[in-house]
């Protein structure tokens, strides 16, 4: 989809004086800012890109410490929305200075930083052409308002169930939506692609049916997605997985891996987009405490789970042959992301920014028409894989 997105030349902030043991840590809670939410460090200049869009999202100079109302769910309140915002813009921070160490060649995320007149906004950041990284993307938003009732569908995982009765039963639906998105996708084609995303939902009566409950839930996962199989490394990924699920209900890993093996199906090819990891959604069938804290757990489990991999083969010699396998596996991404995903179908239906919803497509991919590997081949063998899921652990 073509981006009616204007953008003035990038500009460079004056870095703020760097906390303490920023690097490779959490940052600590700053006055104007909200808990864990990232102060420009003095070793790196972070470019704000002022844009003119062309949509009902504002552009903004610079992100507030908070993108909450003072509503008594809100700023200052303690609530799971409060709390679960300042998680993501700390993790958002976090990642993006692991990233940029591990790329080691220059390249700084550019943001962009937008409002919602209806309430909330968002702070995307986008690093190009690095030198290990062709493209990442790490995207917040917090946002609330009112939706329709097909986007809330879609938001539920039940877009087209019931096709037109469904929009007669419901009018629109107040909600709050907050989460972190990110998809890595390196050089290497020995280094993989990297999906992740956490969300959080709220949901009040429709505005037809008042005094209906109100609803929560709590979704994400991450997910490793290789041109070849290097068992080392994708056991490594799949055990943080396993360790992070297990700190909070040993049913957890085994359900979550095969719910991302489920999901992540592209069904018009028979197989899966990668090799899987965890993934859960409409989640709130356990204290809602208890899956913050699992939330916040699994997102700070990224950076351990990928870094290590990234740093072994981000420098890995690999041929021609081997990038056109990993540009036809590319393909397969984007299929499954346009065609499948439920996060760019709900942004989409939403009316969201698409630059934000379409930043996890890769620069570049490639489709070749009635492509088969070789059997016994490297190739063959990821293939196979992504048809016949298996557990790495």
């Amino acid at each position: 989809m073509a981006s009616s997105l204007l953008s003035t030349p990038s500009r460079t902030l004056a870095p703020a004086p760097a906390p303490a043991g920023l690097r490779g840590g959490r940052a600590p809670a700053q006055a104007h800012l909200p808990r864990g939410a990232l102060a420009p460090r003095r070793s790196r200049a972070l470019r704000v890109r002022a844009s003119v869009a062309i949509e009902k999202e504002t552009p903004e100079s610079e992100p507030p410490a908070t993108f909450l109302r003072e509503d008594g769910r809100g700023v200052g309140s303690g609530s799971v929305r409060e709390r679960f915002e300042a998680m993501i813009r700390r993790v958002q921070g976090e990642v993006c200075a692991a990233l940029e160490e591990a790329d080691g060649g220059g390249a700084r995320f550019v943001e962009d930083v937008w409002s919602r007149p209806g309430g909330g906004g968002g702070i995307s950041r986008v690093l190009q052409d690095g030198r290990v990284f062709e493209k990442a993307g790490v995207n917040v938003s917090v946002v609330y308002g009112v939706m329709p009732p097909d986007a809330y569908r879609a938001a539920k995982g039940e877009a087209g169930k019931n096709g037109a009765a469904d929009a007669q039963k419901a009018g629109p639906v107040p909600f709050f939506a907050a989460g972190i998105s990110s998809v890595l996708h390196p050089k290497n084609p020995f280094a993989p692609t990297l999906h992740f995303n956490y969300r959080y939902f709220e949901t009040d009566a429709p505005q037809d049916a008042p005094g209906a409950p109100r609803q929560w839930w709590f979704g994400g996962g991450t997910d490793l997605t290789p041109s070849y199989i290097i068992e080392e490394d994708v056991k490594h990924f799949h055990s943080v997985q396993k360790q992070a699920c297990d700190k909070f209900d040993p049913s957890f890993h085994p359900r979550f891996k095969k719910w991302c093996d489920d999901y992540f199906y592209i069904k018009h090819r028979n197989e899966r987009r990668g090799l899987g990891g965890i993934f859960f959604d409409d989640l709130n069938d356990y204290d809602q405490e208890m899956l913050l804290n699992f939330a916040t757990e699994c997102a700070d489990s990224v950076l351990p789970a990928y870094i290590p991999i990234v740093e072994r083969r981000k420098d890995t010699p690999f041929t021609e042959e081997h990038k056109a396998w990993q540009q036809l596996r590319r393909g397969r991404y984007v299929e499954f992301n346009l065609v499948y995903d439920r996060g760019t179908t709900f942004g989409l239906k939403t009316g969201g920014r698409i630059e934000s919803i379409l930043v996890s497509l890769p620069l570049t991919a490639r489709w070749q028409y009635d492509h088969k590997p070789e059997e016994g081949t490297e190739e063959w063998k990821l293939l196979d894989a992504c048809i016949n899921p298996k557990d790495w652990i």
